[in-house]
């Protein structure tokens, strides 16, 4: 499945969810849009606000990436020896995982950088959908 496929089907799912919120009809007919300011990044930063930001950024997180994963029955890892496959549950060339502190932030393939490997992101899983994963 593309990235594209997934993003039809996901507007499709939310295409579905408000017609059927359109079909309930006058249940909600008392709910009022909230009218909300334009969020801009013209505003200015305070110097309380830099020295709280300033503390934020120097906390230090841990970055992965995850190529697959696999569930086994501990027999069969207490098997495990030098020589065994384990198989994932990932096809070959599939884009690894990037997580920060365990959370998902984006997608990303193996490149190698002066006799080290690293890692080039390919997708950025965006603000919203990480703070929706919160929840």
């Amino acid at each position: 499945m593309s990235e594209e496929d997934g993003m039809d089907d996901w507007a499709a799912a939310m295409a579905e969810q408000a017609e059927a919120e359109a079909d309930e009809g006058g249940a909600d007919d008392d709910v009022k849009v909230a009218e909300l300011d334009e969020l801009s990044d013209d505003a200015p930063i305070t110097q309380e606000e830099k020295k709280k930001l300033d503390t934020i950024l120097d906390i230090p997180v841990t970055i992965s990436m995850e190529v697959g994963r696999s569930q086994i029955s501990i027999r069969n890892l207490l098997q495990l020896n030098q020589g065994s496959v384990v198989e994932l549950d990932r096809v070959a060339g599939e884009p690894l995982d990037v997580l920060v502190n365990g959370t998902l932030i984006a997608h990303g393939e193996v490149v190698v950088v002066n006799d080290k490997f690293g890692i080039r992101l390919t997708d950025v899983i965006s603000q919203i959908e990480r703070i929706k994963k919160l929840r």
